[in-house]
């Protein structure tokens, strides 16, 4: 009989391991609905708004500007490019080149809603690097 009373100290040993099978499934479920609701919540135009201090952009390369006149013509230097051809000749024009952030220039008069058709052009096209330039607020 002494046998078997040391067979049952040894057969009431307490498990010391966790468990981390439903830490896990739960994890792998929340991971699962942020990838599925983290592109709907971004739906806005990305805009970096200039700082209130007065520090400027340092510039590697020579950036590309598109200006934006208040008739709603679309110029880059001197070429002035139709809004349904910006796609294509912006594509092939950052192709070639090492800094692929674009900035519009656009006029305050000019529609919000031709600025916005624009940088959904400029996104279609495969850039996504766009600023818009501004003038620094007149303190008075």
């Amino acid at each position: 009989m002494a046998m078997t009373g040391s067979n049952d100290i040894s057969s009431r040993t307490t498990l010391s391991e966790i468990n981390v099978t439903p830490l896990v499934d739960v994890m792998l479920v929340l991971l699962i609905i942020f990838m599925v609701t983290a592109p709907m919540m971004q739906q806005g135009l990305d805009v970096e708004l200039p700082e209130a201090a007065n520090s400027g952009l340092t510039v590697t390369d020579e950036p590309f500007v598109l200006v934006v006149k208040k008739d709603e013509s679309i110029w880059a230097g001197s070429a002035n490019i139709a809004l349904n051809s910006l796609r294509t000749k912006m594509g092939a024009i950052m192709e070639t080149r090492t800094n692929k952030q674009i900035y519009i220039q656009a006029d305050k008069d000019a529609s919000y809603g031709f600025v916005a058709q624009i940088i959904g052009e400029l996104k279609a096209a495969g850039i996504h690097s766009i600023g818009l330039v501004t003038l620094p607020l007149d303190k008075k």
